[in-house]
């Protein structure tokens, strides 16, 4: 694995200065794995809501994470071995970011940021197949790590937008697959226990959606910026990856979407145009998205190191 990341890190990654602790291959640059959690050492969540008494509040009580282990679950509401067609969206250029590379692989404890989810998805008894929709200078990022694995590596194309590198991603899979989950390569941290629970909501409803309630207050402006309400928190969720749909019902989103010149900023906006009803799998906030890239003495932000309960390294 050192080896991988040193010959990727050579040809990919652009001059951080002439500070040795901007150098991620120097020691400063990273944190012990026994301190960050990534998807190989789930963090573990308490499943399920129910309402306090005599409040609005919903609060956490405790319920089994691994409901297909269950006794008395149908087998039709379980998800099959080598059903799933995972597309990673790999493409995106990463223009927020400021560091001249696309974010997704940038260098974190040693290795590019996509492929710790890709290592996640490698890893599940449920995927037959990972399509990586990147651009062709990145192929050998996933190549160089797909040796031995269980599962088919194919490649698409990015499209313009979003939705068009999912609709080339869709094109890749499987005629048989029964799931087609879609994830953003630059979330690391999401965990194959969220993965599951999705799964098997996807497989339940059609169509689900990893998810978090929102913390924030949020307000709706009219075009002079100007408060018009403040919106209601508890009906409100923060939208993550995996995004979970059957084949087929998506295949018809993107003729409708297609048809009627829409954008979807995401993969489950499509079936929502259906009318089809998208189920909300409750994930966790450790799930984001944005990585604040650091050329300093510290490999992670501090806004991204309280998120996670890291120490400062």
């Amino acid at each position: 694995m050192a080896l991988r990341s040193n010959l990727f890190l050579s040809h990919h990654l652009p001059n951080l200065g002439p500070s040795s602790n901007s150098n991620p291959l120097s020691p400063s640059f990273c944190i012990p794995c026994s301190q960050f959690p990534f998807p190989r050492h789930p963090i573990q969540v308490l499943g399920g809501l129910k309402r306090k008494e005599g409040s609005g509040v919903a609060v956490k009580r405790n319920l089994p994470i691994f409901a297909a282990a269950q006794k008395g679950e149908n087998e039709s509401d379980v998800v099959k071995e080598r059903s799933v067609s995972v597309v990673l969206l790999a493409g995106g250029v990463g223009k927020r970011m400021g560091v001249g590379m696309p974010k997704q692989y940038l260098p974190l404890l040693g290795q590019p940021i996509a492929l710790y989810s890709f290592d996640t998805f490698c890893g599940m008894n449920e995927v037959k197949e990972i399509v990586v929709v990147c651009d062709p200078s990145y192929t050998d990022v996933f190549e160089d790590a797909s040796d031995k694995i269980p599962v088919d590596l194919k490649f698409a194309l990015p499209g313009k937008e979003r939705q068009d590198s999912v609709f080339n991603g869709l094109q890749e899979i499987d005629g048989s697959s029964e799931l087609v989950c879609i994830h953003d390569s630059a979330r690391p941290l999401v965990s194959s226990v969220h993965v599951k629970k999705v799964l098997k909501d996807g497989w339940l409803h059609g169509a689900a959606v990893l998810g978090v309630p929102v913390k924030a207050t949020i307000k709706e402006a009219n075009s002079d910026s100007f408060i018009v309400k403040t919106l209601d928190r508890k009906t409100l969720w923060e939208m993550q990856t995996p995004q979970v749909m059957k084949p087929e019902l998506l295949r018809k989103g993107f003729e409708f979407v297609n048809r009627n010149q829409l954008e979807v900023t995401d993969d489950v906006s499509i079936v929502e145009h259906l009318k089809h009803p998208v189920y909300i799998t409750e994930g966790s906030y450790t799930n984001i998205k944005e990585l604040s890239y650091c050329r300093s003495q510290s490999c992670l932000s501090p806004e991204f190191r309280l998120r996670i309960r890291l120490d400062d390294c």
